[in-house]
Formats: structure tokens, C-alpha cells, sequence
């Protein structure tokens, strides 16, 4: 695993949801914050999207937006006043109920793919904090291929349900996901993630600590790794992570056991030595200390969020 992919799968919590909705006319829907990521793709027409907090964007054919940290929004025909539309908007379950699909198309209308993932905001990656509260990727020719083509495929999927789809629409939703988080870091003019990815050293450096999280590591491997001496790393790891690596490596593993025990009945025994730890009580100091609770009660709380 790389750390992007190791950042999403450590909070991502089961499928996620999509729709496929034509709408026209004058409309304004309102989705209130939630612990997630919301994200819509302009098929055809235009909208405007109106966060909470933020200013309104206007989102044309091909546009991608994303909104990584599940920010309370408006989506409108219209960049209507931000008090105006709470008042009119109606809320975004009813909207999608009313929307749907026809048989003929109108050229005036507005054709989108929207949807949201749930992410178990408790504990994220840096990487996934560091990301604004929009992320709004413009459709321009030549940029973003991949991203283009995986929204093309994503809304192929949804016009026709066929064999297979049950699968292949979370994973094109996932590699959605992904893509725009990949997009994001190649446009970042600013943040310290594309930095850190961005420097060879400190980028081999979590290469090695994500590949094999649970090898005893120490400075003097790690610097080995990253092919640079130890002082060379802990400066420019520490300078650009925020912390350094052997710190770096009990948080993460830390993370690794807390996903494992919302998504697995392991026993703590068997985490603990998946993610680095020699005992299970050494596994369970650790991480009453990080988190403070117990992994026990940890996995317990988990397990009633999921049913509610």
C-alpha cells in the first residue's frame, strides 16, 4: 500500500452511494454536514454549489467537485443568497426522490452523478485533514485523464444497470475518489502533503513504513532505506511530517489497529502482531494512551455506530 491508498482505506466504512439525476427548471436542494465526503460531477448544464462558510462555485459540464471533510451545502440552478436558500432549499433526500431519470432528454436541463462516502472522521491521515473543504477540479482539455475517464465509466454504469454492477460501481466510485485526491495533489500550489510525497527522501521513508508497518523498524534501517544517513532523514522527515518517523510509525500503527478492530472480530492478539506489537497488552497501553479508551470499548462503540 502506498500512502494515499493507506490513508483512505483507514477510515473508509463500507459502500458508498451514488445517483444519477436530471433535473431543470428552478431547483435548490440542501444537504446539512455529516461525517463523510460528498462529491458531484456536471454530466450536462450547470449548477452552482453553495457551501457552508464558503464562497459559491459554479460547476459546468465535466466539472468534478469534491468535499472531503462532509460540509453542510446548497445545490442550486442559481447562485442564490446563502440565507435565501436555506429557507427555500428542500432537503437533499427529497430532492433526489423527485429528480430520477427520463426517457427524453431536455437541453435544458442539468445531468449529474452525486453522491457520498462514509469515512470514520475520528481518527484521519493528515493527508486527508490537509484537504480543503471544496475540491473543485475544472474540466479542462488534456488534464486529468484518468479522472476523466473514470467519470465517463462511472456514468456509463449508471445508465444501465448490468451484469456485474454491484461490484463495479464501489469500485468505480472508490477509484473516483482516488483520483480526485491524486488531481488535488498534482494542482496544490500550496499544503505540506504534496510536499512530503513530493520529496524523495521523506517519500521513500513512508514508502517503507506503509509497505511493511509491523518490521522492527529503527532510524538507522530507515535512513538505510531512504538511502540517505540518519540525521539527513529525521531532519527533513521531521521537518516536513511534523513529527519524526519513529513517532510517525507508532501513530500509524496505532491506526492500523483501530481500522482492524472496527473491521475485523481479530482477536487483539492476532492485531497486535500484525501492526507491530509483540503482546497484546503492549498493543492496548499503547492505544488507551493515543486514543484513551480502551481497544476493547473501541471496537464496541464502533460496532454501535454501524448499527445506527
Amino acid at each position: 500500500m502506498d500512502v494515499v491508498s493507506d490513508a483512505i482505506s483507514a477510515v473508509h466504512l463500507g459502500h458508498p452511494s451514488s445517483h444519477r439525476v436530471r433535473t431543470r427548471g428552478s431547483w435548490c436542494a440542501r444537504l446539512d454536514s455529516y461525517d463523510g465526503a460528498g462529491f458531484y460531477v456536471v454530466l450536462k448544464g450547470s449548477c452552482w454549489l453553495l457551501p457552508d462558510g464558503c464562497a459559491p462555485v459554479l460547476l459546468a459540464v465535466g466539472d468534478a467537485v469534491l468535499l472531503p471533510h462532509g460540509a453542510g451545502h446548497v445545490i442550486a440552478d442559481s447562485p442564490v443568497d446563502a440565507a435565501i436558500a436555506r429557507e427555500k432549499a428542500v432537503p437533499f433526500e427529497q430532492w433526489i426522490a423527485g429528480t430520477g431519470s427520463r426517457d427524453e432528454p431536455d437541453r435544458d436541463e442539468t445531468e449529474m452523478v452525486c453522491g457520498k462516502y462514509r469515512l470514520d472522521c475520528s481518527r484521519l491521515h493528515p493527508l486527508m485533514t490537509e484537504l480543503p473543504e471544496v475540491v473543485h477540479l475544472p474540466n479542462r482539455v488534456g488534464s486529468h485523464l484518468e479522472l476523466r475517464a473514470a467519470i465517463d465509466l462511472l456514468a456509463g454504469e449508471l445508465d444501465e444497470r448490468r451484469p456485474g454492477s454491484c461490484i463495479a460501481l464501489p469500485s468505480l466510485l472508490d477509484l473516483l475518489l482516488v483520483y480526485i485526491i491524486r488531481s488535488w495533489m498534482t494542482e496544490a500550489t500550496s499544503g505540506t502533503w504534496p510536499r512530503v510525497l513530493g520529496d524523495p527522501v521523506t517519500a521513500a521513508a513512508l514508502r517503507a513504513l506503509h509497505a511493511n508497518p509491523a518490521a522492527p523498524w529503527s532510524n538507522d534501517r530507515l535512513a538505510a532505506e531512504a538511502g540517505v544517513s540518519r540525521p539527513t532523514l529525521a531532519r527533513r522527515f521531521t521537518t516536513l511530517v511534523g513529527r519524526p518517523p519513529m513517532a510517525y510509525l507508532t501513530w500509524w500503527r496505532l491506526i492500523l489497529a483501530a481500522t482492524q478492530l472496527r473491521n475485523t472480530s481479530d482477536t487483539l492478539a492476532a492485531v497486535a502482531g500484525r501492526v507491530g506489537y509483540g503482546s497484546p497488552y503492549s498493543l492496548s497501553h499503547a492505544f488507551e494512551k493515543e486514543f484513551g479508551i480502551t481497544p476493547g470499548r473501541y471496537r464496541a462503540q464502533a460496532a454501535e455506530r454501524s448499527r445506527s
